[in-house]
């Protein structure tokens, strides 16, 4: 059932004068505090690690969010440049070794003194230097 406007009206009008007593605000405190501290110490590990993680998340500045995104970046991009790439070696087809040494035919011999004019005629003509 829901109240009327008029009973609601009533009810306020009777509550307005109603005050707590003196240091009752201060007592509702320490037994909150007090209550929330229980909670953190039987709270689990992974719980309480959490709940700091999501405090300083939403503690922090946008522009540290900024400063942390820029820095990431770099990170990345640093860690980009230095990664050693993939790169597939193609290696030759092995062939066994043969030790035989197989002689090849042998250019015709030149006789090249029969070449030379070695006669007294043409003895520094050639560019031969006589000490």
């Amino acid at each position: 059932m829901k109240p009327s406007v008029e009973q609601l009206e009533n009810l306020l009008a009777l509550k307005r004068y109603e005050r707590p007593e003196e240091g009752y605000w201060q007592g509702f405190l320490c037994e909150f505090h007090q209550r929330q501290r229980e909670q953190a110490v039987v709270q689990s590990p992974m719980a309480a690690f959490r709940s700091r993680v999501s405090a300083w998340f939403s503690d922090v500045a946008p522009s540290k969010w900024a400063y942390g995104a820029g820095l990431a970046y770099a990170a990345v991009t640093v860690a980009f440049f230095l990664m050693p790439r993939n790169v597939e070696v193609e290696n030759a087809p092995a062939s066994p070794v043969n030790y035989q040494v197989v002689p090849t035919n042998p250019p015709p011999v030149i006789e090249q003194l029969d070449q030379l004019d070695l006669s007294p005629s043409t003895q520094g003509s050639a560019g031969e230097v006589v000490f």
